[in-house]
Parts: structure tokens; C-alpha cells; sequence
């Protein structure tokens, strides 16, 4: 029924298929974010983590403006955090305490993407964005820019209220 011919080719076509098949079995590549002679890893985030990280890590030396939401020329936190998701399509609202109230609450760490809030002062709140294990990028009222910051960093640790997420 089958020829010797044939029965070479399905097995060569056979052979290619498990080879592609096995390249897409393998580790994913490495995607790395560089910024201001940083490089962050992204290998194993969503898109849409990637995407609202690398957005907000973009915007770092943005300078700080209370109100600002024009990425590029003036940011406040809320701003910031809210430009991020949409580079993702996702509509966040616009100030932090809003944003926290309407954000998935995480019992676990944050990771990349998700918003880490605080409370610096009897009625103000802050929001930052997480970049990797550790660090945030928010828009900073003491430096008056966009800048990376430590979860581990005394003050912040002390401030800290949760986190909370619009990422799955």
C-alpha cells in the first residue's frame, strides 16, 4: 500500500515535527528590560505584566508633578501607576486610595506589575508599581521624580498598607 519512498518521507516529516515540538517544550528565552544601565528580567511574565512593567519603568526620571498624569512630562504616584496599566489596556482609576480600594488584595508577595500602597501622613497615600522581587518604581515627592525604590527600605516598610492587583 505504501511505498519504501513514503513511508521515508512520514518518517522524516515524523522527525522534523518532534524537533519543532521540542523547541517549544524548552525553557522560555530571556526577556530583559535595560533602563538607566539596569537590566530587569521579564522571562515568565504575562504579556500583560511585562508590558505594565515596562511602562513604568520607562517612565523613570519623569519629573514629579502633584497631579500630573502625562507620561514623559509630569507624574504623581496615581499617575504613574495608572499609565502603566493602560500601556496593557487595562483602565485603573486615577487616585491611589481609589485604586486601592478597587485593586484585587493580595495575601501573598506582590510580584511584578502589582501596586504596593502606603500611608505617609495623616491624609495622604501613596501608590508604587513592583519591577521585580523587591523594588517599586513610583513618582517620588522627595526627589521630585520617577525613581526606583526598596520594599526594604526602612520608611517604606514602616508605611506600608498591601498590595493589590488588576493582573491575573
Amino acid at each position: 500500500m505504501f511505498g519504501v519512498g513514503s513511508v521515508q518521507r512520514v518518517g522524516a516529516l515524523l522527525g522534523v515535527l518532534a524537533l519543532l515540538l521540542s523547541g517549544c517544550a524548552s525553557s522560555p528565552k530571556p526577556r530583559v528590560f535595560h533602563v538607566g544601565g539596569e537590566a530587569f528580567d521579564l522571562t515568565g511574565l504575562s504579556p500583560a505584566r511585562a508590558e505594565v512593567v515596562i511602562a513604568g519603568l520607562s517612565q523613570i526620571g519623569t519629573p514629579y508633578v502633584f497631579g500630573g498624569s502625562e507620561p514623559g512630562r509630569a507624574l504623581d504616584c496615581s499617575g504613574l501607576t495608572r499609565h502603566a496599566h493602560q500601556a496593557a489596556g487595562l483602565e485603573i482609576p486615577r487616585v491611589s486610595t481609589a485604586q486601592q480600594a478597587a485593586a484585587r488584595p493580595l495575601r501573598d508577595d506582590p510580584k511584578p506589575g502589582d501596586l504596593v500602597f502606603f500611608r505617609t501622613g495623616p491624609n495622604q497615600y501613596h501608590v508604587g508599581l513592583m519591577v521585580d522581587r523587591y523594588r517599586f518604581v513610583h513618582a517620588s515627592t522627595s526627589l521630585r521624580r520617577v525613581h526606583l525604590a526598596s520594599l526594604d527600605n526602612s520608611y517604606w516598610r514602616q508605611r506600608y498598607l498591601g498590595a493589590g492587583t488588576y493582573l491575573h
